[in-house]
């Protein structure tokens, strides 16, 4: 039996790969972003906090939704394969990539006072992969 947890996580990371791929391509294209809700994307997504120990948060996202689509499409695959300390380890990451995720939307509420809607559509898958791993 599939276990649609799984498959859902792994939509949800595909999904937020393909946000934080856009978004860094077209940041370092520098094309123009279009922000659905008519918010100031460019300010944040320039902002010195778009980068964090040297590298641009697109890409922690990127690696974060890709590590999150593969672990639990491997999941799906071969079911028993899947060791305590692999799910320990993945949920570590979901956890402080969670904690990263409201540092950063706090950021834009607090420090740039300026918001960013594509910013906040990959908080929002964050914060539900982190509630759908809890519940797995």
């Amino acid at each position: 039996m599939v276990n649609l947890s799984y498959v859902f996580l792994a939509f949800l990371g595909g999904l937020g790969f393909v946000l934080s791929a856009y978004l860094y391509r077209k940041k370092t294209h520098q094309k123009p972003f279009t922000c659905p809700l008519h918010f100031r994307c460019e300010t944040v997504m320039f902002s010195r906090y778009s980068i964090f120990l040297g590298i641009p948060v697109e890409f922690l996202g990127m690696a974060y939704y890709g590590i999150t689509v593969l672990s639990y499409g491997f999941f799906l695959v071969f079911p028993t394969l899947i060791s305590f300390q692999f799910v320990s380890i993945l949920t570590t990451l979901t956890v402080l990539a969670f904690i990263f995720s409201i540092y950063l939307t706090l950021v834009q509420a607090f420090a740039l006072k300026e918001w960013c809607s594509w910013c906040l559509v990959s908080a929002s898958i964050c914060t539900a992969i982190f509630f759908l791993v809890r519940l797995v």
